[in-house]
């Protein structure tokens, strides 16, 4: 049996119940093609607006935005070096010196789940 309540919207918070839509189907689709349309006008702003940089590079279009993929696509790089250099075995914090300790049967529950 479930102890759970179900879920009902008017007990959420207002700003939970804003977002609420972002659960339906769909939700992530909508965020996602959001996002893609708002890069492509910022490209397209880029090559509208003039900018004066104090370099001659950052004068380039779509300068920043390559500047921040690839600073991005660097740091996860750089991560996955650290995680190399840096990880621990498996059993550091707890070494198996030998058996696990077995438990006791009269302190196991035990529960069908499918019935």
């Amino acid at each position: 049996m479930d102890n759970r309540t179900p879920d009902n919207a008017d007990t959420y918070p207002a700003l939970g119940r804003a977002f609420l839509w972002l659960d339906r189907p769909g939700g992530a689709k909508v965020v996602r093609y959001t996002l893609f349309i708002l890069c492509a006008l910022l490209i397209v702003a880029d090559f509208i607006f003039y900018k004066k940089g104090y370099l001659a590079i950052e004068e380039f279009p779509i300068f920043y935005a390559l500047f921040g993929f690839f600073s991005c696509a660097a740091l996860l790089i750089c991560a996955v070096v650290m995680r190399v250099i840096l990880e621990r075995p498996r059993d550091y914090y707890a070494p198996t010196d030998g058996a696990p300790e077995p438990l006791p049967q009269e302190q196991v529950a035990k529960v069908d789940h499918h019935a």
